[in-house]
């Protein structure tokens, strides 16, 4: 969620502030969504915030956790997670790791580790719901050590961006505690990535979350998950997105 200038001395029960004002990416209406259902989140958009009707409505209990598709979730950030590990894994196994200097390395490697162990978990959650790991090209970027670390702090603050869209969707307790200690990591991950760099280890005040369409657009344009044999030859190019 972001807030322009000219919001910072609006009242949150000025009449013109409604749901759909704040909730410029969606992100607000699916997490209502999926604890309310669908019906009740298009309705609460044009209601003002602050209003007896946005209150009133979200008083109601929510629908039955079971009408969250939990698994779907679950396999979403597996789906990520794959993507994550081989590329840190990919990069170890290329000998791209063993050229950076001693401070970068133990980053790298850390976070391969972590993200290894994130995969491990969610499948053993999963079981046989589980997706298989798909085939992927990075495209030559975890051959440079430049492209490595360019296209790990736009994947780390990406992580962080999932996370913070999807956690809120999660009903059963249990799976509350295991997004949020993923959030968490996550997101020191991105700190730690945005300081090797030399960028400010936090970006601003409050963190934007996304909702899985804009994550699909965004890997998409990546080109890294690929149906093919993954190939670590290949014509170089910038992750198309930024950090």
């Amino acid at each position: 969620m972001t807030v322009g200038a000219n919001d910072a001395g609006t009242s949150s029960r000025d009449p013109g502030l409604t749901l759909e004002t704040l909730d410029t990416d969606g992100a607000l209406t699916e997490a209502i969504a999926g604890m309310y259902g669908e019906t009740r989140a298009e309705f609460l958009r044009t209601a003002v915030v602050g209003s007896g009707v946005l209150l009133g409505v979200l008083a109601v209990p929510p629908v039955a956790a079971g009408q969250v598709d939990e698994a779907s979730i679950l396999n979403y950030a597996l789906g990520f997670e794959y993507l994550q590990s081989t590329f840190y894994t990919e990069t170890e196994r290329l000998g791209t790791v063993a050229r950076m200097d001693e401070r970068r390395a133990r980053w790298a490697r850390t976070l391969g580790a972590h993200e290894r162990a994130h995969v491990a978990i969610l499948r053993q959650v999963l079981g046989r719901k589980a997706i298989k790991k798909p085939s992927f090209n990075f495209g030559g970027a975890t051959e440079s050590v430049d492209e490595f670390t360019r296209t790990a702090v736009a994947m780390e603050d990406l992580t962080t961006a999932l996370l913070t869209g999807q956690t809120p969707r999660v009903r059963t307790r249990a799976l509350v505690a295991a997004f949020f200690s993923l959030l968490t990591v996550e997101a020191r991950h991105a700190a730690w990535a945005r300081r090797i760099v030399g960028t400010r280890p936090v970006g601003p005040a409050l963190d934007d979350p996304k909702t899985l369409g804009e994550v699909d657009r965004i890997i998409g344009s990546t080109r890294f998950i690929s149906t093919l044999r993954p190939r670590t030859r290949a014509r170089r190019r910038r992750p198309r997105f930024t950090g």
